[in-house]
């Protein structure tokens, strides 16, 4: 029950949702002035091929070769039925998820790491700052400039850099530097708003580094749109129209909007961002103009919020711990057109046992949030009496999460 593509049926273009959304999304505004930023404003941070993909309006914009060489390393991604999920759960419902967890990172966020750090390099740019939660993005981008010859400076979560230190090794392995942020508050568990300031606050410092964000922004979940690409030609191999729903785990929104967006413009389809109840940005958040960052350091986007100074609990699923979301997520749940539901982590991590006990493989923290909501609506699917098809993204392994597994094992997981 496994579908895989050949190398050539790799998308060769980025699927735009720009264009399809009911509403546009309202443009980032200056820290300063509080007026829409333009490319000037920008371009300490980032390269002019990242900020013209963030406001484009283009339906599709093509892939580099170059990037095309590196992602075929593992894409396509395959597709895979939970099957024996299905069984357990004895639900009518077909269970469809896409691996992204055979990335080198082991998640899908070397998907977007990739471009940009060729773009980066492609402008000549000789080093580059970023924050990560869970590690899994540190060590995506790690990985990515190690292939571009590129430095990486990683400022990790203070309570993930003490919670997983493999993933830290994992950067240093590949090259990056790795230190725990907030870097003035070592008592500080940190979050990751507080990681973005102390990475944008060096980037900014030194002409030559750039900033390099795993999430949020327009760009990094254009480069995720191939998971979904990929998914839409598999679901039809394996004899499948469309899902009736998509669901994908919430941080930032970069693996959600990768499986969900490339499903926007298919009506019939429903969207599902899950999220974790001690960080509960889309189901009780405010949507209003907010900065990225806790030091108010970046450009303030329209998008669902906690404030800025918010610090969640250190849960294991650190790429979930934002205050904010992507202002392409947002506009979609403000809309309508995407529902959004949150748990605690130790239902999560109950969901995650079950997958493991009848998959096989051991998800992360971030991927159980999405699991969790795939057996409800299974479940509730085997209530009605109704076959329904689930698809989600199974964004990330947990081999590097074992801690977490032991602290519910042996009953000490927090309930939050």
């Amino acid at each position: 029950m496994r579908w895989t593509l050949p190398s050539q049926s790799l998308p060769s273009a980025w699927f735009n949702v720009m264009p399809h959304l009911s509403e546009p999304v309202a443009p980032p505004l200056h820290p300063g002035t509080r007026e829409p930023i333009g490319p000037s404003d920008l371009t300490p941070l980032f390269p002019m091929a990242l900020i013209g993909q963030e406001v484009s309006a283009e339906p599709w914009i093509d892939i580099p070769g170059e990037v095309l060489d590196v992602l075929r390393l593992w894409r396509p991604t395959p597709l895979i039925r939970a099957e024996r999920l299905e069984r357990a759960l004895k639900t009518p419902a077909r269970i469809y998820y896409k691996d992204e967890s055979v990335s080198p990172a082991g998640s899908h966020k070397p998907n977007t790491a990739v471009p940009q750090a060729y773009y980066n390099k492609q402008e000549g740019v000789a080093r580059l700052t970023t924050e990560t939660g869970a590690g899994q993005w540190g060590s995506a981008l790690s990985f990515a400039a190690s292939l571009f010859d590129l430095e990486c400076k990683v400022y990790m979560v203070r309570a993930s850099y003490e919670q997983k230190p493999y993933r830290r090794i994992m950067m240093e392995v590949w090259g990056g530097s790795v230190v725990p942020s907030p870097v003035d508050e070592p008592d500080n568990p940190g979050s990751l708003g507080s990681a973005i300031s102390d990475a944008v606050r060096d980037a900014a410092g030194r002409e030559d580094s750039h900033y390099s964000l795993g999430s949020v922004l327009n760009h990094v979940l254009l480069h995720q749109t191939v998971i979904g690409l990929e998914a839409k030609e598999q679901l039809i191999a394996a004899g499948e129209e469309l899902p009736d729903i998509v669901i994908g785990s919430c941080g930032g929104g970069s693996n959600l909007g990768g499986i969900a967006l490339p499903f926007v413009p298919d009506a019939g389809v429903e969207l599902l961002a899950v999220e974790p109840s001690s960080c509960p940005t889309l189901t009780e958040g405010r949507f209003d103009y907010d900065f990225g960052d806790v030091a108010g350091l970046t450009p303030l986007l329209s998008m669902y919020t906690l404030g800025h100074e918010f610090i969640p609990p250190p849960i294991h699923a650190g790429g979930l711990r934002y205050h904010g979301d992507s202002p392409i997520i947002s506009s979609l749940v403000k809309t309508g057109r995407m529902q959004a539901t949150a748990y605690p982590q130790g239902k999560v991590f109950d969901a995650a046992i079950q997958f493991a006990r009848t998959e096989g493989t051991i998800p992360a923290p971030e991927t159980s949030h999405a699991i969790r909501a795939v057996i409800d609506e299974a479940l509730a699917a085997k209530e009605r009496g109704e076959e329904r098809v689930i698809l989600f993204n199974y964004s990330g392994h947990g081999l590097l999460d074992l801690g977490a597994y032991n602290d519910y094992l042996t009953g000490q997981l927090d309930q939050v």
